[in-house]
C-alpha cells in the first residue's frame, strides 16, 4: 500500500487543515483538448471578472495561506502560495498559459477556487508521501535545477520514505523529479485549505478535478479522498500499472476527443 498523510505535528498546529487528495493510476498526458481549453479560458475569464479590483490578500483562501506561511516562519510576499502565485500572474499579465492536460486542469481548479492544486508523477516517489516539518537534512531539487538544497529547519515539506522532499514550504513549489512529463501515468493530485469553508469547497475542487480527470486523461482508475485532523490518512494500493504501449496511448488520446470512439 501506499499512502498519503499528515503527521500528527503538523495537525496539532494547524488543526484547519482541510485536504483533498486523488490518485489516478493509467492516465495519459499530452496536448491539451480543445474542449479543455475552452473552459481553461473561460475560467480564466470569470475568475478575472470576479476579482476585479479585490486585492488577491483579501481572498479568504488565499489570505488563510498567507497566515500559514507566516506561522512557520516564511514571508509570504517572497514566497506565495501556489494559487496566489497563478491569480498574481492571471491578474497582472491576463492570462495563465496552457502547458499541457495534467498541468491545465490542476491550474484550472486552482484559479477557480483559489486553492493551490498539485499533481506529481508518483514514478520517483518512494511509498508514503508525509506533509511534516523539515528537519533540514532531506534532499531538494528545484523546477530547472540540478542541484541538491537542503529544506530550512522547521519548514513545511512534502517528504517521501526516502526523505526527498516533494514540496517545499507547504504548497508553494513542487520537486524537478515529480513534475508531471508527457509519459506520466501514475499520479497524486492534492488540493489543500485553512479557512472558514474549507471543506465544502475543497470537496468541490475535487469534483471539478476528478471529472476534467475522466473527461481528459482517462485514468485506468482514481480513487479519492477528504482528510482532515479527524481522518489524516489516504491509502491506495500500490500495484505497478499494466504497461502502456503506444496503441494504448493513441488509444486514450483519441478517446479523449471523442469518448464513444473504441479501437
Amino acid at each position: 500500500m501506499a499512502s498519503f498523510r499528515y503527521e500528527p505535528a503538523i495537525l496539532e498546529r494547524f488543526p484547519a487543515i482541510v485536504g483533498g487528495v486523488i490518485h489516478a493510476a493509467g492516465v495519459t498526458n499530452g496536448p491539451t483538448s480543445s474542449a479543455l481549453a475552452d473552459e481553461f479560458t473561460a475560467t480564466q475569464a470569470a475568475v478575472r471578472a470576479q476579482i476585479g479590483a479585490t486585492p488577491l490578500s483579501e481572498i479568504p483562501a488565499l489570505a488563510a495561506w498567507r497566515r500559514i506561511f507566516r506561522a512557520f516562519g516564511v514571508d509570504p510576499t517572497q514566497y506565495r502560495s501556489a494559487a496566489e502565485g497563478l491569480l498574481r500572474r492571471l491578474t497582472k499579465q491576463g492570462e495563465v498559459p496552457s502547458i499541457g492536460t495534467l498541468v491545465d486542469l490542476a491550474n484550472l481548479v486552482s484559479i477557480r477556487y483559489a486553492l493551490p492544486v498539485a499533481v506529481f508523477d508518483r514514478r520517483t516517489i518512494s511509498g508514503t508521501t508525509v506533509v511534516r516539518f523539515a528537519r533540514g537534512d532531506e534532499r531538494w531539487a528545484d523546477l530547472g535545477s540540478s542541484m541538491t538544497e537542503r529544506p530550512a529547519p522547521g519548514e513545511v515539506i512534502f517528504a517521501d520514505e526516502a526523505d526527498v522532499v516533494v514540496a517545499r514550504r507547504w504548497c508553494w513549489r513542487q520537486s524537478a523529479a515529480s513534475a508531471v512529463r508527457d509519459d506520466t501515468s501514475d499520479i497524486l493530485v492534492t488540493v489543500e485549505g485553512h479557512h472558514e469553508g474549507a471543506a465544502d469547497e475543497v470537496n468541490r475542487a475535487l469534483d471539478d478535478l476528478e471529472r476534467l480527470l475522466r473527461a481528459h486523461a482517462a485514468p485506468r482508475t482514481i480513487r479519492r479522498a477528504l482528510l482532515t485532523v479527524a481522518e489524516p490518512v489516504f491509502e491506495w494500493s500500490s500495484g505497478a500499472p499494466p504497461r502502456r504501449t503506444a496503441r494504448s496511448v493513441l488509444l486514450r488520446r483519441r478517446q479523449r476527443r471523442d469518448p464513444g470512439y473504441r479501437w
